[in-house]
């Protein structure tokens, strides 16, 4: 009989966790600064190099101010997690290019010091900080923050108003009107040949972007699918154009790159689907009925504050035990 050999390594007990792998909060935080990258270059190409200065200038203030409340609090300082250079980003993707430079600092600095570090910092934050910053802008600067940049390209029409801010001051005959079509206005939203916020434009890369991050396992498919699909569906059984609605605004990038945070997204599947779905539904129900044309960042705020009922609701049932 052959003696087996004991590979005593695999035998011994240590801390947890006892499953390890290669990523990292650094590793996944470029990672989606990556996706990120092709929509942002794609902005400084469209509207121009006031887009790159409103992206440097967020980032900046997002990790300078990162450094600073570390700093102040004694704690490590991780500005090279990625995390304050993603939120500044993310912010600048939400924003038009024509913003005077202190209103994208003063975004930054509230989405980092208040809507991040006042809930304990990484992890510990329940709201999405970028969507915080935003929502902070508008209310301080919604003349600002609605007018959008004179863009290059041969639908002139839209050089002043969102295909959503048409549809919702002059309707959808008008929008149509516009581009001339309906082919030619969903060939520009998904090309990016319109108005809009920096990161909200062309369909195509922010979608190639968030399919790799789901390919990398960053990001479950079911949230952008089901919040993008429930904005659809709605719009549908309301008699508006689904197809508009679903490339138009920032639903693409709010779907892919925001109500999937894994900090403030619930932990289950499911929740994450209920989750998705909320956000959808308050995004046509602020479109159809609320004053703003735009309801994506609202939505994914006021479903991140109701993340730890849904969790609590699809709590994982121990083993063993009856529910």
């Amino acid at each position: 009989m052959t003696e087996a050999k004991l590979d005593l390594g695999k035998l011994s007990v240590s801390a947890s966790p006892h499953i390890r792998c290669d990523e990292s909060i650094a590793k996944i935080m470029w990672m989606v600064n990556l996706a990120l990258a092709p929509a942002a270059l794609f902005s400084i190409y469209r509207f121009g190099w006031s887009s790159l200065t409103i992206m440097v200038l967020c980032i900046v203030a997002a990790v300078v101010t990162e450094y600073a409340i570390q700093k102040w609090q004694g704690k490590p300082v991780t500005i090279n997690d990625g995390s304050a250079f993603l939120t500044g980003l993310l912010l600048a993707m939400n924003i038009p290019s024509t913003l005077p430079w202190y209103m994208p600092v003063f975004g930054s600095i509230v989405a980092i010091a208040i809507a991040k570090h006042t809930m304990g910092g990484l992890g510990f934050n329940i709201f999405n900080p970028a969507l915080v910053g935003r929502a902070v802008l508008l209310a301080s600067w919604p003349v600002a923050m609605t007018k959008w940049p004179t863009m290059t390209s041969q639908i002139d029409g839209m050089t002043s108003a969102t295909p959503l801010g048409i549809l919702k001051l002059q309707g959808y005959e008008k929008l149509v009107e516009v581009f001339g079509d309906k082919m030619t206005m969903y060939k520009s939203l998904f090309l990016g040949s319109r108005s809009g916020s920096m990161g909200e434009t062309a369909a195509i890369l922010l979608i190639l972007g968030g399919v790799f991050l789901i390919y990398r396992g960053y990001i479950k498919w079911q949230v952008p699918v089901v919040m993008i699909g429930t904005v659809g569906v709605l719009t549908a059984v309301f008699g508006q154009d689904p197809i508009m609605h679903m490339m138009s605004g920032g639903l693409i990038l709010g779907a892919f790159f925001m109500a999937t945070d894994m900090v403030t997204i619930p932990i289950t599947v499911k929740g994450q689907v209920v989750f998705a779905a909320g956000a959808g539904a308050l995004t046509v129900l602020i479109r159809l009925l609320g004053g703003y044309p735009e309801g994506v960042c609202y939505a994914i705020l006021l479903m991140n504050a109701v993340t730890p009922l849904i969790d609590l609701g699809f709590k994982p049932r121990k083993f063993g035990a009856r529910r």
